[in-house]
Formats: C-alpha cells, sequence, structure tokens
C-alpha cells in the first residue's frame, strides 16, 4: 500500500466521534450542526429524486447551479464570473482541494501550508507529489509574518493552500493580511488554492474577502466553497469551485477523473438555495453568531479564556495556563471522565508545536449547549478552575 496514506493514523475527528458515541458523550468536536438545515432546501432536493432527471448529470455541474454559483458570488462577494467556463461542481470541497492540487501540482513543486490547517491538505499535497513548505500562524490573533511567508516562499513554489475563513481559529482575515499574501503569490507566480467554505459564517458585521478580488489574483486563484456548510447540510458533500478558464481547464480533468459528477437532485437543491433572499443568509449569521455569544459566555462562567472567534461553526480556548499537560491530555480527560467531546488543535499541525488550544463546536441547540456547559462545570476543579 502506498504509504502517504495506508500509514496515516485515524483522524482525530473519528477518534473523538467514536469517544462521543461509545461513551455517551455530547458531541462538540466534529463540526456539525444538530439542526436539519433549510426545509424548502431539502425539499427540493427530495422533488428532484422523486420527479426530475436521476442519470449522469453534466460533468460539470447542472447549468442552472452552475448559473446560480455565478449570480450568487456576484451578488454577496462582487466577483463577474462566466458560469459556462469559470465554474464547477464537484463531490464536496475536499474532493475540490484532491482535484486542485492533482491538477496544479507536478512531483517536487513546493506548496505552502498555513498551521493549524485542515487535515486533508498534507496528506493531499504529498500524494500528489508536492512538497509542503509550512507557515505557523501567529497565536492568539493567528496572523501571518511576512518573514515567515519569505521563509516559505520560493523559486519551487507551485501552489499556497489558504483558508478563509479559518478552520479551527475562528479567523476572518481582513484586506492587509490578504493583500500580503497576494504579493507573495504575484512575486512567484503561484496559484492560490483557496479553501472558502465558511464564506458566508462570518459574525459582527465583518465581510468576506475572497482571495480572488485582490489584484493580481484573478488569474491564480482556485476558489473552493460548500453548500453543505453554507445550508448546514454537511452530508450533500456539493462543492463550489471558481477559477479562470486556463486554471479550470485542469481542474475539470482532475474531477473527470475522481468523482465525474455529483447527485443531481443535491444540485437542484443547492440551485435553488443559492437564489434565496438576503434574509435568510443574514439570519443564518446572526442564529450562528447568537449560538457563538452564547457559548462563549458559559466558557467564560466555567473560567477558560476564551480566543475570540469571528466566524465558522468553532471557538477555541487558551489551556495554556490550566493545571494539564497539553491538549491532547485536556481533550481526553474531559471526553472519558465528563463526557465532553472535543478536537485538540495541535492535530492540525504536522508536528506537534502549539499544545495549548482545543476547538469547541459551538453549533448546536441551546439545550445541548446548557448540557455541555453543565459537564465542564464539574470538570473545572480537575482542571484547576474555580469558575466565575
Amino acid at each position: 500500500m502506498n504509504p502517504i496514506l495506508a500509514d496515516l493514523p485515524t483522524t482525530i475527528f473519528d477518534v473523538m466521534s467514536g469517544l462521543a458515541r461509545d461513551l455517551n458523550a455530547i458531541n462538540l468536536g466534529q463540526g456539525f450542526p444538530d439542526d436539519p438545515g433549510p426545509e424548502d432546501v431539502r425539499r427540493a432536493a427530495a422533488d428532484a429524486v422523486l420527479n426530475g432527471y436521476n442519470q449522469y448529470p453534466p460533468m460539470m455541474g447542472l447549468p442552472e447551479l452552475r448559473q446560480a454559483i455565478a449570480t450568487h458570488y456576484g451578488r454577496f462577494q462582487g466577483l463577474d464570473l462566466d458560469p459556462m467556463t469559470e465554474v464547477m461542481v464537484t463531490s464536496g470541497a475536499t474532493e475540490a482541494l484532491a482535484g486542485a492540487l492533482m491538477a496544479v501540482i507536478e512531483p517536487g513543486d513546493e506548496v505552502v501550508l498555513f498551521q493549524p490547517m485542515y487535515d486533508a491538505y498534507l496528506p493531499l499535497v504529498q500524494r500528489a507529489g508536492g512538497v509542503p513548505k509550512f507557515v505557523n500562524l501567529r497565536p492568539p490573533a493567528w496572523t501571518m509574518a511576512r518573514e515567515d511567508l519569505e521563509r516559505a516562499f520560493g523559486s519551487k513554489t507551485k501552489a499556497v493552500v489558504f483558508n478563509n475563513p479559518h478552520n479551527p481559529c475562528g479567523v476572518v482575515y481582513e484586506r492587509e493580511q490578504l493583500e500580503l499574501l497576494a504579493e507573495f503569490c504575484v512575486k512567484h507566480d503561484v496559484i492560490a488554492i483557496c479553501d472558502e467554505v465558511w464564506e458566508h459564517l462570518v459574525f459582527d458585521g465583518r465581510k468576506h474577502i475572497p482571495l480572488m478580488s485582490l489584484p493580481g489574483m484573478r488569474e491564480r486563484t482556485v476558489k473552493i466553497g460548500s453548500a453543505g456548510k453554507i445550508f448546514s447540510l454537511t452530508g450533500w458533500k456539493v462543492g463550489l469551485v471558481v477559477a479562470a478558464p486556463a486554471v479550470m481547464k485542469g481542474l475539470s480533468k482532475a474531477h473527470q477523473f475522481i468523482t465525474f459528477t455529483t447527485p443531481p437532485n443535491l444540485q437542484i437543491g443547492v440551485a435553488h438555495g443559492l437564489m434565496k433572499d438576503d434574509v435568510y443568509f443574514s439570519t443564518m449569521r446572526q442564529t450562528f453568531q447568537a449560538s457563538r455569544d452564547r457559548f462563549t459566555a458559559g466558557l467564560k462562567e466555567v473560567g477558560f479564556t476564551v480566543i475570540p472567534s469571528q466566524g465558522t461553526y468553532f471557538v477555541t480556548i487558551d489551556i495554556g495556563e490550566l493545571a494539564i499537560s497539553d491538549d491532547v491530555t485536556f481533550a481526553q480527560k474531559l471526553v472519558r471522565e465528563f463526557g465532553v467531546a472535543t478536537i485538540p488543535v495541535s492535530a492540525f499541525y504536522a508536528e506537534n508545536i502549539y499544545r495549548n488550544a482545543v476547538r469547541f463546536c459551538f453549533a448546536k441547540k441551546d439545550e445541548t449547549q446548557d448540557r455541555a456547559l453543565e459537564r465542564l462545570h464539574k470538570a473545572a476543579p480537575a482542571f484547576g478552575l474555580s469558575g466565575k
């Protein structure tokens, strides 16, 4: 077996979700809401199964969904896209990431990765033959530094994988940081593969700025979105891919030989959802922001030091001053002894260089949050906390 994949350990998400099931713990680890998602979107997909076309749809995606994607991104992010040459539908954002890396990288090419990072990035880069070059984001604001980019980018750099809004840190990057990254991409003629699946999950009046919209980046960016994240339907696995025609040509060839296409009924449902009025999207953000605020307040009452979340489903705590050795030990103790599953942030690094943060998913109903916070209050003395 290929050792790049065969030797990988079980992901931390499988480990913690398995423990949550086995121990009847509250799962605040894996990032999924306990809401069923918008009924009209689900009904549109269900109707398409019963009354629509269920054979192979076009490889690039149904025309109505590609048009909806172009219209949606024009409406919300000011992007002027040709739906027939610059838009593609994939079976989830992870497939889009895999296809983009396969299309862009040749063996020996260097790829810049920002740590902490979604755990799929590194094995996908390595399987495509790429050589990872790591940039460590600087806590607690999780910023990029010019000197770190200067060390990572070079003559062999072919691509950079950039996640914004950022999982697990919950950062929504502002223009100054994006301009810094764009400067290096243009200077070194690098393709930016942008994981923007959390683009609608931004809080406190922030606006998501796609890297593609910056000067010099239109022709060198692969923008990847996720219908599963936009509509809280994480099991649907419908990826939204945007790139300039010359780049999309290569992306489409990779997609053709990975999954080829995506269930047509889900595409119909997503097309319906993307055309919903602005009220849906603003209400969705307000709902998740309220959940963030509620859970953050509860964590602070327990006595935890909370690192502010600007977007996504996630909030992290700093455990550096707790009576515990590291984040893995904390997460294991919390799930086994107190029944709350979390994710240690060190799992998002290639090396265990930062072990002082733990991620919680706050995208849960109030009663789920309350049960979890009750257990965290009981756990507080075990970590040297007295509550506030």
